[in-house]
């Protein structure tokens, strides 16, 4: 019998399972720049595998390599170490183990093929990618943090860094890493011989960033190794306060994962203190805020009140109402957005 290699249930369907299953679940993410001669006989080759052990979640495999954010149940985690290690392009892959962990983290198991790993919209012939920065431990990454004249880049979008980031660094205002390059670029042109110290969430953003400042003349790139992920977990181990403060974005249904106690941001709605990122429940709408529970209770889990009217229509009257929208190119211009509460 021919094995389904994709998924073939519904969200609901998706839900149920994964409430059902009672075993403990791992989230842990991974990557690595490698050349991957058949990207598309390699994902078919992963999907078996990964399927019979349970595994759910996000992965994107390119030429250049692969980019993974998975849940695993705890009892099948050293059979995954084994078999990555069976795959040469993976073996001795570093694991980075979630801070918190959610059982419904993912609901399904999907392995994209793409053109890159991540959207950085460098062309990698101009430059070497595999002449990164200098890889810092967690523990030397929090030691660096207090020299002089250092100078701390986060590599995250702006919905990422506004709920958390180190102290005193410096927060490009883009929506997408491929905006941020140039941006972080030109606002160093004058440092290019001080210390920069480049960090995001596990790591991978600055594998290809460190390798592109190095290229435009940065003498002294250093990254964080395993990211906010890594760093969060050793300096906890090593009972140390953390540099870090607030949340620590995350790709998945949880949305963060709370590294301090310390609210950085405000909800968009009423611009009181807080840091629950949602997503606007008008799948006409979906857009990413931030809302503390009163807001999203009384809006219906909803960005707006133009948005909350339309989940309370029929479903088929919404969803009539998204095929129009498409059709005439109309998009929703009521969002919130971080100007509105000052940010």
């Amino acid at each position: 019998m021919k094995k389904f290699l994709f998924n073939r249930y519904d969200k609901d369907t998706l839900l149920k399972k994964v409430s059902k299953d009672p075993r403990e679940r791992r989230v842990i993410s991974f990557y690595r720049y490698v050349k991957i001669e058949d990207p598309l006989a390699f994902r078919d080759k992963l999907y078996d595998v990964f399927e019979d052990l349970s595994i759910l979640g996000r992965i994107y495999l390119a030429k250049e390599g692969i980019n993974a954010q998975v849940s695993i149940p705890v009892e099948n985690y050293d059979a995954l170490r084994s078999v990555v290690d069976s795959i040469p392009e993976l073996t001795k892959i570093y694991f980075n183990d979630a801070v918190e962990d959610k059982k419904e983290s993912f609901i399904k198991l999907a392995i994209k093929v793409r053109k890159k790993i991540v959207a950085d919209g460098l062309d990698d012939s101009k430059f070497d990618p595999s002449d990164v920065g200098t890889h810092l431990t967690p523990l030397e990454f929090h030691d660096a943090l207090a020299e002089p004249g250092v100078i701390v880049v986060d590599l995250r979008n702006n919905y990422e860094s506004e709920v958390g980031h180190f102290e005193n660094a410096i927060l490009p205002d883009v929506g997408t890493f491929r905006e941020e390059l140039p941006i972080v670029e030109n606002m160093l042109t004058d440092d290019k011989d001080k210390k920069i110290l480049l960090y995001c969430t596990g790591g991978i953003r600055c594998e290809k960033a460190s390798a592109y400042l190095k290229y435009k003349g940065f003498s002294k790139v250093h990254q964080l190794q395993g990211g906010i992920i890594n760093y969060a977990k050793a300096i906890q181990d090593a009972g140390i306060s953390s540099k870090f403060k607030g949340k620590n974005f995350v790709f998945d249904d949880r949305l963060g994962e709370r590294i301090t106690e310390d609210v950085l941001t405000v909800c968009y709605v009423c611009g009181k203190p807080g840091d629950r990122h949602t997503n606007c429940a008008n799948l006409g709408c979906h857009v990413l805020l931030v809302q503390c529970e009163e807001c999203a209770k009384d809006l219906l889990n909803c960005c707006s009140e133009e948005c909350k009217n339309i989940v309370l229509l029929p479903e088929e009257e919404q969803k009539l109402l998204r095929k129009e929208n498409r059709e005439n190119k109309k998009y929703p211009t009521h969002h919130l957005t971080r100007k509105l509460v000052g940010k």
